[in-house]
């Protein structure tokens, strides 16, 4: 059994694709900044400088800071204009945008067989969001009431995916080693390649018909699978 379960978010316990997600996401922002920035370059420079923070490799500054730093000199406008803007917009329109987001049946079912083990569960999702956005999401899953030991966001994160550093970087919070841990998720390149170099063990989520052979996953298979291994105790 491990000593932590590490759960991806988008994809892998709720239904939520960035390519469906992202459009109208970015319809709402830049509505609700259009009297200050004109669309097309609050879309271009919120790109550049999250690439900006998920590129960041020093340990002394959070994910927020990095983007903050790239993000209000180079849209030229100072923070204390816009960010009052952006925590309203997380605080009433975003949360608009769960029509975008489906629940995934058979997750909270196993977030809760994982928390009756009774070891540190975190929410291992990209850290390019703000908390309060990340607990909006898991609300649309139905898996906000839980007590989780740690949800990542970018003020509470130094790395970001695919950085093997997030990984450390998370069982140091929680105190495990990272060969105690089992990171759970659907993304190849972010989930699991990244864990597995740290020293995690990995479930890879994938739909039973798709099981590529190149990918070094310890696990693999549905979200109800496993659950069934954690469940049997043989993970």
């Amino acid at each position: 059994m491990p000593k932590a379960i590490l759960f991806d978010l988008d994809g892998t316990l709720i239904d939520d694709s960035m390519e469906t997600f992202l459009p109208p996401y970015f319809a709402a922002l830049t509505k609700k900044l259009a009297h200050l920035v004109a669309p097309e370059k609050l879309i271009a420079q919120l790109n550049a400088s999250t690439r900006a923070m998920v590129a960041n490799t020093d340990p002394t500054r959070t994910l927020a800071d990095a983007f903050t730093a790239d993000f209000f000199p180079k849209i030229g406008l100072p923070r204390e204009t816009l960010m009052p803007l952006f925590d309203d917009f997380y605080a009433h329109e975003y949360r608009d945008l769960g029509v975008f987001v489906n629940p995934i049946p058979e997750a909270r079912a196993v977030v809760s067989r994982a928390l009756a083990a009774r070891v540190p569960v975190v929410i291992a999702t990209m850290p390019v969001f703000p908390l309060v956005a990340v607990q909006q999401r898991l609300e649309w899953g139905k898996l906000s009431d839980f007590s989780y030991a740690l949800v990542t966001a970018y003020e509470n994160m130094r790395a970001s995916k695919p950085n093997p550093a997030y990984y450390r970087e998370i069982a140091e919070r929680i105190g495990c080693a990272p060969a105690e841990c089992i990171m759970v998720g659907n993304e190849v390149q972010n989930d699991i390649l990244p864990a597995k170099r740290v020293g995690m063990k990995t479930f890879w989520v994938t739909d039973a018909a798709f099981m590529a052979t190149d990918v070094p996953a310890d696990w693999r298979g549905t979200l109800t699978e496993f659950g069934a291994l954690l469940e049997r105790g043989d993970l």
